[in-house]
């Protein structure tokens, strides 16, 4: 891993039009440049997407990291497409990021999630705006598949969510404690293990009850679920939102699929989508399934091992993968393990990897 010096370092350069060309550049970036303490140049910053630059999720980000990296940043303004950002020392403390719309604030706490858990100290940081929105990981996601594979790689947070935002109202509000700098342990998860449970959950807020009833019934017809693998939740929101998730538990990790509701959106079409692609997950019979390995290479890349079976990676994937070669020296190696008529299989090795 490339370390921080004393001296004047040249900007790492990065084009945002490369590969996936979203918003997981510049999140990768910025995060990158505080735990190395390179400064980095973004170009072309979400060009793939239809509306280009910085809108407000991002500019959070870019916020929240020049906060704790007490950095220095130009181009840090809505719709930008190039943005400077110099680190200096990444300091812990008392926070409060707001997105200040429905734009995910999950993908906010992303960005300075390994800068603070790398760093000695402790922090407790707060996250406004969307925990439920159809473009990026829901709150449960976090909590329940990513935080309990991290935290046995030695990483020690804390989450709790203590009002859900859904689109297009936003307005949630979820906490996390740091506690950094402890040592950290490859994780290797090539096999799921044992299937335990099957869950399934509906969240409503601000809507009729009928809605997430609608929802579990078809859930539980689907996946053949019993009626105790179903719940109900009501939660605090500021306006009305709807969210199914699939909850998979396997003896070596837990896999969440979700899906949300929209106006004129039938119930039963929300409680499908989830279900497709948690049947596709447990047909694949790999224990990472595609977002949660986007999310996985980061941290394996900082602790220097790791691997994992997942399915076909996807463009956020193989571009996590380039950036993160853009500013740490290991190896990622991708292979291709899908037999004729089977679903598709792909082992990922990071780094040192001695299984």
């Amino acid at each position: 891993m490339a370390r921080r010096g004393g001296q004047k370092r040249a900007f790492v350069e990065i084009d945002g039009a490369a590969g996936e060309g979203g918003g997981q550049v510049l999140r990768s970036s910025l995060a990158l440049s505080l735990i190395t303490g390179a400064p980095v140049r973004i170009k072309n910053i979400r060009a793939r997407r239809s509306k280009p630059g910085l809108l407000r999720q991002h500019l959070t980000a870019v916020r929240a990291a020049t906060e704790i990296g007490d950095a220095t940043v130009t181009g840090d303004e809505l719709r930008s497409s190039a943005l400077e950002f110099t680190p200096k020392e990444i300091r812990h403390g008392e926070y409060r990021f707001a997105v200040g719309t429905a734009g995910s604030s999950t993908l906010v706490f992303q960005t300075v999630l390994w800068p603070l858990a790398l760093t000695p100290g402790r922090s407790r940081v707060v996250f406004e705006g969307g925990t439920h929105n159809p473009k990026a990981p829901p709150f449960e996601f976090i909590a329940r598949a990513f935080l309990p594979l991290i935290e046995r790689m030695g990483v020690r947070v804390r989450a709790s969510i203590e009002r859900h935002g859904f689109y297009p109202a936003g307005g949630g509000r979820f906490v996390v404690e740091f506690e950094g700098g402890v040592s950290w342990q490859p994780l290797h998860l090539r096999e799921r293990g044992e299937l335990k449970q099957v869950r399934a959950e509906a969240l409503w807020a601000n809507l009729p009850k009928g809605v997430a009833d609608r929802e579990l019934l078809a859930l539980r017809d689907g996946l053949g679920l019993t009626r105790a693998a179903l719940r109900s939740r009501e939660v605090k929101s500021v306006g009305p939102g709807n969210a199914v998730l699939v909850e998979v538990e396997s003896e070596r990790c837990t896999e969440v699929f979700a899906d949300f509701g929209a106006r004129g959106r039938p119930a039963e079409e929300v409680a499908e989508a989830a279900m497709k692609e948690a049947r596709a997950y447990l047909d694949a019979d790999v224990p990472v399934a595609e977002h949660l390995a986007d999310q996985l290479l980061l941290p394996m890349a900082l602790a220097g091992a790791g691997s994992f079976r997942t399915v076909t990676p996807s463009l956020h994937t193989t571009t996590n993968i380039e950036v993160i070669g853009r500013f740490l020296d290991v190896d990622i190696r991708v292979t291709n393990e899908t037999r004729e008529d089977g679903p598709a299989r792909y082992l990922v090795r990071v780094g040192d990897d001695e299984l």
